[in-house]
């Protein structure tokens, strides 16, 4: 079954690594790699018959091992688990156990560690060239990052005949554990050329999550009315960068369904981009501390080069009782949906 994708070369675990393609009747083209699950490109055909590549990556999946890329890593286009964005402290309580994770983020833990799921080569399960669908899976070992409980993730990902990706996240556990997924592609509307400056953001969300100066989620809410963080109507990236954000935003909806969160607009390709989840927050990052750095086609990559909007549930809620729980229980199964919705 692992011919079904391109063999690329042996990973130093042992494990091989492939890329897989998913192509539509539009001649849409997505490809991925089961090293990290990484998204590497996603080559829309536009009116005109060019296409508009809206993610940045690398032409090569050995480019995402070397080690000048590892030594600031912006997590480009990678899952991201066991738990996303940051835990204060590295440390959390489940039923009054203390549990102590790895801090790879000075005294905090950010996207699970060292060794995330971004840096795993996951397992293939199947690919369907006809219904557009790759299927993949990690088995996370107890421990891992100090997390507890051995847990199955699955992330099945889908291109349809509009042009969205659809990927779904599911997980079992036989321990109590922490779990808060998500996906980092960086998104540029452009064809992943020039920054994101001239890009317009449209986000449905009333209120952010406090964060201290380490970016840790500290419990509080913020109201976004008449502050840089209100974006109920579109507005340019330019317009309010000041440094650029860092932030979540509390989806204004009271249930798991899918609905949109957000958009984004490049009047410069005539392209948007909406964002659906089942999830009930987006983590809005515009890249300002992405590295320098050559990516696709030989193209200069630095910050404000690509935007991140990370669905998940609530940053270190796991030790913040009032926010929705993160914790997945034996029995319990894990999901989350998400599309990307293209708009021409």
């Amino acid at each position: 079954m692992e011919k079904c994708g391109q063999f690329c070369f042996t990973h130093p675990s042992g494990k091989d690594i492939y890329l897989y393609s998913l192509r539509n009747v539009n001649e849409t083209e997505v490809l991925i790699t089961n090293y990290g699950a990484i998204l590497m490109a996603y080559k829309v055909r536009m009116p005109d018959k060019t296409f508009n590549d809206i993610v940045l990556g690398f032409d090569s999946v050995h480019d995402y091992l070397k080690a000048d890329y590892l030594q600031n890593y912006p997590f480009m286009g990678a899952a991201i688990g066991r738990y996303a964005n940051r835990i204060k402290n590295g440390r959390f309580k489940i039923d009054d156990k203390e549990v102590l994770v790895s801090k790879n983020w000075g005294s905090d833990q950010l996207h699970g560690g060292f060794d995330g799921f971004d840096k795993k080569v996951w397992e293939f399960v199947s690919l369907d060239e006809k219904c557009n669908t790759l299927h993949l899976k990690y088995l996370s070992p107890d421990g891992e990052e100090g997390f507890p409980g051995n847990l199955e993730v699955h992330l099945c990902f889908e291109l349809n005949d509009d042009n969205d990706l659809i990927y779904e996240y599911s997980a079992i556990c036989d321990q109590p554990t922490a779990l808060n997924l998500t996906h980092h592609s960086y998104f540029n509307l452009n064809n992943g050329e020039g920054t994101i400056a001239d890009h317009e953001i449209k986000i449905n969300s009333d209120k952010i999550l406090e964060q201290d100066a380490n970016l840790v989620t500290t419990g509080n809410y913020i109201a976004v009315d008449n502050t840089k963080y209100d974006f109920s109507e579109f507005h340019a990236i330019s317009d309010r960068m000041n440094g650029g954000y860092d932030q979540s935003f509390v989806i204004d909806k009271k249930t798991d369904q899918l609905s949109v969160v957000a958009e984004a607009l490049s009047k410069k390709s005539g392209f948007k981009l909406g964002v659906l989840t089942t999830e009930p927050l987006v983590h809005f990052y515009t890249g300002q501390g992405f590295p320098k750095l050559r990516g696709k086609n030989n193209v200069g990559y630095g910050p404000f080069s690509g935007f991140c909007l990370e669905t998940q549930r609530h940053p270190n809620a796991i030790n913040i009782p009032k926010f929705p729980n993160t914790i997945l229980r034996p029995g319990e199964k894990y999901h989350q949906k998400n599309v990307y919705k293209i708009i021409i």
